[in-house]
């Protein structure tokens, strides 16, 4: 790959990861600067393809633009021409991290599922989703960062990490997926709960819709709970990260739970006061803790 070429496309990647990140961005400058640049490609091209779902300009066929996306993804990894001026960057990440592709294509796949209002039958249905969103982007990351395997079991967490951020993204955007003609809670817990769309439209949740959230809030919590056994099976540099994404996201789903549930009156945010909190307390993971053996079975990337 043409040097200048690679430079350039980290530069583009590093562009839109400032620009767009937030809440990720400030955990991905605790990394080297090459597992930085990795991270920025990953989190680039994420932000592509969602992009490339929500396009809703008059004439735009985002049905042909995915598969289209799909196609040049294929292509750069191949090595061949791809338009994209990130995909060099997303290569050469993919190369050095030893991340399988089908975990890129699963969050193609997953971003298609959004493509026509739907709604999931149960809870299951909807973990098969956030598999596909958002626990293959924590596989693509501990990769990225290095981890050991222990059998699967950190595949495993990362899993649950995921779930955990997906359902938290869930709960805070009710009204926004409501009007954009998305609703993710499960028609079956709906209909235990007793909430029916017209709550969804109110400008309030009422004590149903309340009562339903927290309930996926507990689900959230248990998966945050679960996930904290996930530290310890990643690289020492991977850990600040891993914590400061989980930290800001428990908080939010924290502040969510301190508005009692009230999602509808207004989209609750996490203050810049408290990520920089969060950060802070993730930083002395990377010396605490075991230090990870690369040449272990089942380890992946480097473990320094």
């Amino acid at each position: 790959m043409n040097p200048e070429t690679l430079a350039e496309s980290h530069r583009f990647c590093g562009v839109v990861s400032r620009r767009e990140a937030r809440n990720f961005h400030h955990a991905f400058r605790l990394l080297p600067g090459d597992r930085r640049r990795s991270m920025d490609a990953l989190y680039a091209f994420m932000r592509r393809t969602d992009d490339l779902a929500d396009d809703d300009a008059p004439g735009v066929d985002r049905a042909r633009a995915l598969a289209d996306w799909r196609a040049e993804l294929d292509a750069a990894l191949d090595g061949r021409a791809a338009s994209w001026p990130g995909f060099p960057a997303l290569v050469d990440a993919v190369r050095r991290a030893s991340i399988p592709s089908a975990l890129l294509h699963e969050v193609v796949d997953g971003v298609e599922m959004d493509l026509a209002p739907r709604r999931f039958a149960d809870f299951d249905e909807l973990a098969g989703y956030c598999r596909k969103v958002a626990s293959a982007v924590g596989l693509c990351c501990i990769h990225i960062w290095g981890y050991d395997s222990d059998g699967g079991r950190a595949e495993r967490l990362a899993d649950r990490c995921g779930l955990a951020l997906q359902l938290t993204n869930i709960v805070r955007d009710v009204a926004e997926d409501r009007r954009n003609g998305r609703v993710y809670l499960p028609t079956a817990d709906l209909d235990r709960h007793g909430v029916a769309d017209a709550d969804l439209d109110a400008d309030h949740a009422g004590p149903a819709l309340r009562r339903l959230l927290e309930d996926y809030a507990g689900r959230a919590y248990g998966c945050y709970d679960e996930a904290d056994a996930l530290a310890p099976l990643v690289a020492p540099v991977g850990r600040p990260v891993l914590l400061t994404i989980k930290g800001v996201y428990r908080a939010l789903l924290d502040e969510i739970a301190r508005r009692d549930y009230d999602v509808l009156a207004g989209r609750a945010t996490v203050p810049g006061w408290r990520k920089a909190a969060v950060v802070l307390r993730s930083l002395p993971s990377r010396w605490l803790g075991p230090r990870l053996d690369p040449a272990a079975t089942g380890a992946r990337g480097s473990a320094s």
